[in-house]
């Protein structure tokens, strides 16, 4: 019980300080979940915690669930869903290479899971936010997550799926508070402070985990399984550089501790990950501004819609444009902005001219002029041939000019994300798991006895990502290892 991460066998533990039927290690929404679950079966559980408090990335998160198919809010606000039209959009925004397999369950389970979170006390206003943002600062219960923008309103029937929790702005700590207080009315015990160091391992089953807590070294058996829901691993800069490098230098998106700590340990057992360089990002550009004029790279050029979900346009910036990145709009355009999109936003230049515009921002002389030129001769017969905005927000841009710069970062009350270059990202690959969490070695058998979700495991995505996927996806399969766990999937002989 050294720092290795090796795995320990139990014989070299002299006495274990609990013992239960379900470890869980890490306690964000996916914890929570698995933890609900296999009380819920009329397993013991135990949570492990590094942090003082629960409630982890999760709670720092915005808080929206991806959610349809027809639920309560989605009728209540008009809109017809089913589970094949969700699954074609998220195939399509997720992709390319979503996981099919786990995709197909959560569309067909995504009225229920959501039937759950109601259960669990979490409650949503039954009304639409329809406006484009990175997070509706009112309490409606349904945002759009880019359904309805091209070209995804032509792959399926356009529906808002953005289930949030009733809080203005950032709900992750409200989804969390009210999970922790069914896990804690479950009956699960929570033991905070206690990090987590290798896997416990007797006739090749993990039996459990060996842990640090104050200084003093622990050990807990679980008697059907371990579920590792420690979350990715943009905190560790040896993990980034090796499988996803493009996340170096930028901000990160988590509470600090998103280590890869329970990746690597399961790793050292011989786990098996996936898609480890797949990644989500956030780049700091005001979509209300965006959709109104366009977002360009440091040559001038635009180079996607800009009203599609903000992590799209942010994923194609940082990982496919030269930057800076600049939002440019016109004077009428932001006049138009109502004052509660703006998020504390300032445009850093303004010009009278493009010339003088150019200038400011270093862009090739002639290269922004090019840029409006075009956009402004089909904008003006409510045509954007070349990325195809929605018609809504299409007009000419006229002089004066001003340009937003992403690295200055939002002016809400939170920390900058872009901590210098206005993006900010996570990481979404991690173990490599069955539907219902079984984690697999590399020659794709499973490991008995132990099982992941959330962020330390391989989910439902592909390349891509849209708000809500992380919470959703990590409760619905925290969900089903937590049943498995206790149904005895890795039960001791």
């Amino acid at each position: 019980m050294s720092g290795s991460i090796a795995p320990v066998p139990a014989s070299a533990i002299d006495r274990f300080d609990a013992e239960v039927d379900v470890l869980v290690v890490g306690l964000g929404c996916a914890g929570a979940a698995a933890a609900l679950e296999a009380a819920a079966a009329g397993a013991s559980v135990l949570a492990l915690e590094r942090a003082s408090g629960p409630g982890g990335s999760s709670a720092m998160s915005g808080g929206e669930l991806y959610l349809g198919g027809g639920t309560a809010v989605q009728k209540a606000c008009g809109f017809d869903d089913d589970a094949d039209n969700m699954f074609a959009y998220l195939r399509a925004a997720l992709g390319p290479h979503a996981d099919e397999e786990k995709l197909r369950l959560y569309c067909d389970g995504s009225v229920d899971h959501f039937e759950w979170f109601r259960a669990q006390g979490v409650t949503f206003q039954e009304s639409l936010f329809d406006a484009p943002t990175w997070m509706p600062p009112t309490t409606d219960g349904l945002m759009w997550l880019g359904e309805n923008v091209w070209p995804y309103n032509e792959l399926a029937r356009p529906v808002p799926r953005g289930h949030r929790p009733t809080a203005e702005g950032f709900a992750g700590w409200l989804l969390m508070d009210r999970l922790l207080a069914a896990v804690r009315d479950a009956g699960v015990s929570i033991e905070t402070d206690t990090l987590a160091a290798a896997l416990v391992v007797e006739d090749g089953r993990v039996v459990g985990v060996a842990a640090r807590r104050y200084g003093a070294q622990v050990a807990y058996r679980a008697r059907r399984g371990v579920v590792l829901t420690t979350g990715g691993f943009v905190d560790d800069e040896e993990m980034l550089a090796a499988h996803a490098p493009v996340l170096l230098g930028h901000g990160k998106v988590s509470d600090g501790l998103d280590d890869g700590s329970g990746i690597r340990m399961a790793a050292a057992l011989g786990a098996a990950t996936r898609r480890m360089g797949s990644v989500e990002v956030a780049l700091t550009a005001l979509p209300a501004a965006m959709v109104r004029g366009m977002l360009v790279n440091a040559l001038g050029q635009r180079f996607i819609n800009e009203d599609v979900y903000p992590g799209l346009f942010s994923s194609a910036a940082v990982k496919h444009q030269p930057g800076p990145w600049w939002v440019v709009v016109d004077e009428t355009g932001w006049e138009s902005i109502p004052k509660r999109d703006l998020w504390g936003v300032r445009p850093r230049y303004a010009a009278e001219t493009l010339v003088e515009l150019e200038s400011e921002l270093s862009i090739p002389e002639g290269a922004l002029q090019a840029t409006v030129d075009v956009y402004n001769r089909h904008a003006a017969v409510g045509a954007d041939p070349l990325f195809h905005k929605n018609a809504r927000w299409l007009r000419p841009l006229e002089p004066p000019f001003a340009a937003l710069d992403p690295r200055l970062g939002f002016a809400t009350g939170r920390d900058s994300a872009g901590e210098g270059t206005g993006a900010a990202g996570f990481t979404l690959g991690g173990l490599h798991t069955t539907v219902d969490g079984a984690v697999l070695d590399v020659s794709g058998a499973a490991i008995p006895g132990l099982f992941a979700a959330g962020r330390a495991s391989a989910g439902i995505h592909g390349e891509g990502y849209i708000s809500g996927t992380s919470l959703g996806d990590g409760t619905f399969f925290g969900r089903r290892a937590g049943r498995a766990v206790a149904a005895g999937a890795g039960r001791q002989p």
